[in-house]
């Protein structure tokens, strides 16, 4: 008997009450736009993390931090874009992904 295929984390999280925007999510974001050629995987991640910490959206960070660095990318280097960032997106922005990263960093 095969196992079950592991649900993806929008399905997890989401699929009980949307699963249209989960659909949208595995399929459309992550299993089309997320695998283009034209940007690697790991510019992928640093620009998402960008606009994750400049949007204030620290729910999404925690898997696009971890993601990061599946993707190539050092906990030094995310920590740096982010200080970067804290000149253009605000200190506040800045400071909360720090925090963010240093409870993601640790886990």
């Amino acid at each position: 008997m095969s196992e079950p295929a592991q649900q993806s984390t929008a399905r997890q999280n989401l699929g009980s009450i949307a699963p249209k925007l989960v659909s949208l999510t595995d399929d459309v974001l992550f299993g089309d736009v997320w695998e283009r050629a034209e940007l690697a995987p790991r510019d992928r991640s640093l620009i998402t993390i960008a606009a994750l910490v400049a949007g204030g959206n620290s729910e999404q960070l925690p898997f696009h931090l971890n993601l990061g660095r599946q993707n190539g990318l050092t906990e030094t280097e995310i920590v740096e874009a982010i200080t970067h960032l804290a000149f253009y997106t605000g200190w506040p922005r800045a400071v909360s992904a720090i925090g963010v990263a240093k409870q993601t960093f640790k886990a």
